[in-house]
C-alpha cells in the first residue's frame, strides 16, 4: 500500500493542514515527524475551525492514529491545553488515538526563556525572527545530548540526571544574557506533575509503524514548515532548526527511507514568508495588499502579517528537487481571481548573471533581482471549484505552466479552505 509524505515546498503557511486531513481519510495513521508548536495548521470542517501546533491534523479524523514522532520537539504543557481545546470541539483524544514517540525530546520553559533573550539581544540584522517558543534551543540540547526525552520522564533518577546535566549548560547562557539562574527543583517538580500525564501516550514508535507498514495500513507523514526554512536547504540562518525537506520523514519516526511511496509538496498559487529573511519576489505595493488581504495572510501560530509576493518557479522548481516531490498540491488559487495581470518568478539576474536557482550565499541571495513572465488573469471566480470544468481557461492555463516551470505536476488543486473545495488530479495512495 502507498505511503505518503507531506511537504511544504515554499517557506511555510502553504496549506498543509488541509490536505493533510483531506488525505488522511485515505491512510490509516497520521505522522508528524519534525518541527514543533511554531507551526501552525489550520483545518476548516463545515462550520469548525480547528487550530492545531503540536498535534498532527489527522486528530479531528476519527477511526485513525495520530502519531508525534522523535524528529518533533515536544512542549509537553502545550499538547496538554491543544488535546483540552481540541476536546471542546468534539474530538476525542486518547491513548488509543494519539501516539507519542519514547525518544522524543521535550521542549522546556527554558527553551522559550532562552529563545527570547536571545532574539531581544540580537541586534538589528542578525534577528531570526524565531516565534520564541523555545523550538531551536530545544533541538540544540538534543544534538547536545542533554535534552530530556518522553522515556525519561518514566524515571525520577534519570529525569533528575538529565536535568541536571542541562542546567550545566544553561545556566551560563543565562547569567550572560543576564537572566537568573533555573530554579532546578521547580522545574524538576513540573516534569514529575506531568509525567503522568503524558506517559500514557508514550510507545516504541519505531516498533508500532514498521509492524503496521507490514499488516499494509497506510502511513501518512506530515511535515511542519516549509522547505525553504530546513537548517541545510533553506535560506540560512533565517530558517527552523530541524530538517523539514521529505528525507527526513523516516528518521523522524524510525522507518527506512524505503517505506516512503509518494511525495505530496504543497505549494500556493504565489507566495509568502513570515520573519525576516531573503524573499526575491516580495511586493511592497497594492498588490501585495491584495494577496495580503484576499489570503487572510495572518500566521496562525503568531497572528503575525505575512509577506507576499508572486509565485516563484525558480524557488519551487529547487524545493522539489531537493524533497524528491513526486506531485504538488497548488493551494489558494481562488486567490489569484480579478488580476488582470499575473507574474511568475522563472529564475533571478544576479550581477548581470541569470541564475535557474536561488544561490546558497546570503550577500548573493540579497542581489537576486526576480526575472518575470506575464501571464493574463482572470476574471471569474475559481472559489469553491471541485473539477477542473469549473475552471476559467487562463486558471487553468495558468496552473499548466506552472507544472512546466517547476517541472512537477499537479496531483491536487485546492480552491477554498474548505475540506471539500478540492481538485483531485492524481490520487498520492494509489498503488
Amino acid at each position: 500500500m502507498a505511503n505518503v509524505v507531506v511537504v511544504g515546498a515554499q517557506w511555510g503557511d502553504e496549506g498543509k493542514g488541509k490536505i493533510v486531513d483531506w488525505l488522511s481519510e485515505r491512510a490509516d495513521i497520521i505522522c508528524r515527524f519534525q518541527g514543533g508548536h511554531n507551526a501552525g495548521h489550520t483545518l476548516v470542517v463545515g462550520e469548525t475551525v480547528y487550530k492545531l501546533h503540536a498535534l498532527p491534523s489527522g486528530v479531528v479524523r476519527g477511526g485513525k492514529l495520530s502519531v508525534i514522532g522523535n524528529g518533533v520537539v515536544l512542549d509537553p504543557w502545550h499538547l496538554l491545553r491543544e488535546i483540552e481545546t481540541i476536546r471542546a470541539q468534539g474530538v476525542e483524544i486518547s491513548p488509543e488515538s494519539l501516539m507519542i514517540a519514547e525518544n522524543t525530546p521535550l521542549i522546556l520553559p527554558i527553551h522559550g526563556e532562552l529563545d527570547r533573550a536571545r532574539e531581544e539581544a540580537a541586534s538589528k540584522g542578525t534577528k531570526i525572527g524565531t516565534t520564541g517558543r523555545g523550538i531551536g534551543p530545544a533541538y540544540e540540547d538534543k544534538v547536545g545530548r542533554r535534552a530530556v526525552r518522553v522515556a525519561d520522564l518514566a524515571d525520577d533518577a534519570t529525569l533528575v540526571a538529565r536535568v541536571d546535566r542541562a542546567l550545566q549548560h544553561h545556566d551560563p547562557l543565562r547569567k550572560g544574557l543576564g537572566i537568573e539562574a533555573v530554579d532546578r527543583d521547580a522545574l524538576i517538580a513540573a516534569l514529575r506533575d506531568i509525567a503522568g500525564k503524558i506517559l500514557p501516550y508514550a510507545a516504541p514508535v519505531w516498533k508500532v509503524l514498521n509492524e503496521q507498514r507490514k499488516a499494509g495500513k497506510r502511513i501518512l507523514f506530515e511535515g511542519a514548515q516549509g522547505a525553504l526554512l530546513d537548517i541545510d536547504f533553506g535560506t540560512y540562518p533565517f530558517v527552523t532548526s530541524s530538517n523539514v525537506i521529505a528525507g527526513q520523514a523516516a528518521t523522524g519516526v524510525g522507518i527506512g527511507p524505503g517505506s516512503v511511496d509518494y511525495v505530496l509538496g504543497i505549494v500556493k498559487a504565489y507566495t509568502t514568508r513570515v520573519g525576516e529573511g531573503p524573499f526575491p519576489t516580495e511586493l511592497e505595493d497594492a498588490d501585495g495588499q491584495r494577496l495580503g488581504e484576499r489570503g487572510h495572510e495572518f500566521g496562525t501560530t503568531t497572528g503575525r502579517k505575512r509577506r507576499c509576493g508572486w509565485f516563484d518557479a525558480a524557488l519551487v522548481r529547487q524545493t522539489c528537487a531537493v524533497s524528491g516531490v513526486t506531485g504538488i498540491s497548488l493551494t489558494k488559487l481562488d486567490v489569484l481571481d480579478g488580476f488582470e495581470t499575473l507574474k511568475i518568478c522563472v529564475g533571478y539576474d544576479l550581477d548581470g548573471t541569470r541564475m535557474d536557482y536561488l544561490p546558497t550565499a546570503a550577500d548573493e541571495q540579497a542581489r537576486c533581482v526576480p526575472i518575470y513572465e506575464e501571464m493574463d488573469g482572470w476574471s471569474e471566480s475559481t472559489e469553491g471549484a471541485r473539477s477542473w470544468a469549473d475552471l476559467p481557461a487562463a486558471a487553468i492555463k495558468y496552473v499548466r505552466r506552472v507544472e512546466e516551470l517547476i517541472q512537477c505536476p499537479v496531483a491536487l488543486l485546492s480552491t477554498s479552505p474548505e475540506r471539500d473545495d478540492t481538485i483531485l488530479v492524481t490520487d498520492p495512495f494509489a498503488d
